[in-house]
């Protein structure tokens, strides 16, 4: 009986050991790194080659050909390999929502219109399981978005690998996500104009969009006028949340696809001088020219995707990166696919390199301008001197999917661990049917 108990407590702590539960975050490095012999991607479209890049004290402090290491450094030996500034994810509900489909999981969403004061970083979940699939595919920092509502709350940006939601912040609050009505009508039977039901009146959702528009431009010059007052009666929590707008501490990203969308969104820096973010932007490419002239970012959406218009070329979404490209818009791309949730994002800008854009512009574009629009580009998006040391090393191009294979990773200079819940399971089910690899 004492050897079936024992054997049983063995089997439960070798599983155990092999859960993803037991991927702790890394702890602070106590000696330098340094990385040799490597193709250095540098993310502002330098590529230095046979180069190294010195980690000290959480940051990059030497990148270059002529690196020495430091007495008692430790050498990663990246021969053959490619070095990079770790990837990041300008917009997800990433530790918000686990399973799409189960709503005990889902904690991305608040009811009703007006959410400015709802923090998604306060409902981030460092344990999702999703988190560590995302790090294998070198994704080392994120911008939590909430939704639900025209005004869903602020986001933060968080890097993937904490204790808890105050470990894993990078930069608190960062932004305010209005979503924009659509302002198309529909056909009858969709919701749209001329069906609300057999027996309600007609409706028409291009003017219910544009009332709730007006009702969103009331609130921000109310909330405009409290920010000017040196004194309140009363604190307005709502009101509180949005005072960085006016500042330019924080900015506003406005979830838009189509020109009319976007031309009322630009109306709003003219109204309030906010610093303006479009996400989505599948029409950006339309109206680039007056995105630049007004200094809007642009957060691409799945491109993987159909154009707005039947007359748009098939494969419009595949250009419209190389387009914002030409025009000098600030762009980033990004990966909302709720089946891939993010981890496809290198491959939407290895498809964008593959339609206009070079492959340095393209890991630009999901590196350093990535950074740059979401508000830490001081601190990370390329491997440079006195930044933060975030950092992937790829067998191969990061943005090829035949070739990619993230073999190390570092946030801040800590070297994490890449197990995920789908490697373990490829492991479980190779050793069960004696598989061997493909590759």
């Amino acid at each position: 009986m004492k050897k079936i108990f024992y054997s049983l407590l063995f089997s439960c702590f070798f599983l155990g050991t092999q859960a993803q539960e037991t991927v702790y975050p890394a702890p602070p490095e106590t000696q330098p790194i340094l990385i040799t012999n490597a193709t250095v991607h540098v993310g502002n479209g330098q590529v230095i080659q046979n180069a190294s890049v010195l980690i000290t004290d959480g940051k990059i402090s030497a990148v270059g050909t002529n690196v020495t290491a430091p007495p008692g450094a430790q050498t990663i030996n990246a021969q053959g390999k490619h070095v990079y500034p770790g990837l990041i994810l300008t917009e997800t509900n990433l530790g918000l929502v686990d399973v799409n489909a189960v709503r005990a999981t889902n904690d991305s969403r608040e009811i009703g219109d007006l959410n400015a004061s709802v923090r998604s970083i306060v409902a981030y979940n460092t344990d999702s399981k999703v988190i560590n699939t995302l790090r294998s595919n070198g994704i080392l920092l994120a911008n939590i978005v909430p939704e639900g509502g025209l005004i869903s709350g602020s986001s933060s940006v968080v890097q993937l690998d904490a204790w808890n939601w105050e470990d894993a912040v990078y930069k608190m609050d960062a932004g305010i996500h209005f979503h924009m009505p659509t302002l198309m009508p529909r056909p009858r039977g969709f919701g749209g104009f001329g069906g609300g039901g057999p027996n309600q009146p007609p409706t028409d959702p291009v003017k219910e969009g544009l009332d709730q528009i007006e009702s969103i431009r009331s609130f921000f010059a109310q909330a405009k006028a409290y920010a000017a007052e040196t004194s309140h009666e009363q604190t307005n929590l709502k009101f509180e949340a949005v005072k960085g707008l006016f500042d330019k501490s924080k900015k506003l990203y406005v979830h838009a696809n189509t020109v009319k969308q976007m031309l009322i969104a630009l109306d709003f820096i003219k109204q309030f001088g906010v610093d303006l973010v479009i996400v989505g932007g599948l029409d950006s490419w339309q109206i680039a020219d007056l995105l630049k002239q007004n200094n809007v970012s642009v957060i691409l959406n799945q491109p993987h995707s159909l154009p707005t218009l039947e007359d748009d070329a098939v494969d419009q979404p595949y250009k419209t990166a190389a387009q914002l490209q030409k025009a000098g818009v600030l762009f980033t791309i990004t990966d909302n696919d709720a089946q891939t949730r993010g981890r496809n994002l290198p491959f939407n800008a290895g498809t964008a390199s593959a339609y206009g854009l070079s492959k340095e512009e393209a890991l630009q574009a999901i590196t350093l301008n990535a950074a740059k629009i979401i508000g830490v580009g001081d601190k990370t998006g390329s491997i440079e001197v006195g930044k933060d040391a975030n950092i992937i090393i790829s067998d191969g191009d990061i943005l090829d999917m035949r070739t990619s294979m993230v073999t190390d990773a570092f946030i801040q200079g800590r070297k994490i661990d890449l197990t995920d819940k789908q490697k373990l399971l490829d492991e479980r089910y190779e050793k069960k049917y004696k598989l061997k690899k493909g590759f």
